[in-house]
């Protein structure tokens, strides 16, 4: 265990060296939020509501979305299909530990120094631009809140890294994540709350793991969630984190093998 606090650690000052690219990386996160933000801002009303979201309640939305995607998204497991590409998993496959712990490890240290840079810039943003933020004081609901973001956090680290062990078959590994997430961003609720949605298509996406991504954490940060939408969705969360490890795992072992017998 303390081996994979010591790579969670050296992540964080990995991070740090190379500042440019993790300052220009944050800019553009920055710059999309701001987007949003004003966008939301000229459709709701400032008295009133707009399919059933008040302006207080639509922005604080985006601005919990924001937060969610920084713990959620953020990971270092792109650089998986790189490295089985270029042979470097051989260094990690003589190595006595687990390749997969040792990226969660790292997504752990990538993660800490977002949140920590998201939490500075969400909380100047709400104070230049006077954003009615709702603060959410029940003590139990917030301890779900991050109950929950962190299941997300543990399906989204499964749904990245299978996306990454294409590199097992393929040189292309960069372009099918980048059009995956892209479309990731639309169906988690990452841009707007999903229930605005004609009803039969919010059922659909519902049933789909992406919507536990964004949509289902922020909402309950909101308030907004009885007993029925809380048992559903965490139960939804958890069968779904079953299911892309299963998968996970069967892909991983076929490409290792596949790997291995090439010689590689």
């Amino acid at each position: 265990m303390k081996k994979y606090w010591q790579i969670t650690k050296n992540t964080w000052d990995e991070t740090l060296t190379y500042r440019t690219s993790f300052i220009v990386y944050r800019l553009r996160e920055l710059l999309q939020l701001v987007a949003t933000y004003f966008l939301w801002l000229f459709v709701v009303p400032a008295h009133g509501s707009f399919l059933g979201y008040t302006q207080a309640m639509m922005l604080t939305y985006v601005i919990g979305s924001a937060f969610v995607s920084d713990i959620v998204f953020s990971s270092r497991t792109s650089a998986i299909a790189g490295e089985i590409n270029e042979g470097v998993l051989n260094n990690f496959l003589v190595r006595p530990l687990s390749y997969l712990r040792y990226y969660f490890a790292r997504d752990l240290g990538d993660k800490a120094m977002n949140v920590t840079f998201s939490l500075i810039e969400l909380s100047l943003i709400v104070i230049i631009f006077h954003i009615p933020f709702y603060l959410q004081h029940n003590l139990v609901t917030i301890l779900l809140f991050f109950i929950t973001t962190f299941l997300a956090m543990v399906l989204n680290f499964f749904i990245s890294v299978l996306i990454s062990l294409i590199g097992f078959w393929s040189n292309e590994g960069w372009g099918p994540r980048f059009i995956f997430y892209s479309v990731i961003g639309f169906l988690s609720g990452g841009m707007f709350p999903l229930d605005i949605l004609p009803r039969p298509i919010f059922t659909i996406f519902q049933l789909l793991p992406f919507s536990s991504l964004s949509y289902f954490p922020v909402k309950i940060y909101l308030g907004q969630f009885d007993g029925v939408f809380l048992l559903r969705g965490e139960v939804t969360l958890v069968v779904w984190i079953a299911i892309m490890y299963v998968v996970t795992m069967k892909v991983w072992n076929k490409g290792l093998h596949a790997y291995t017998a090439q010689g590689i």
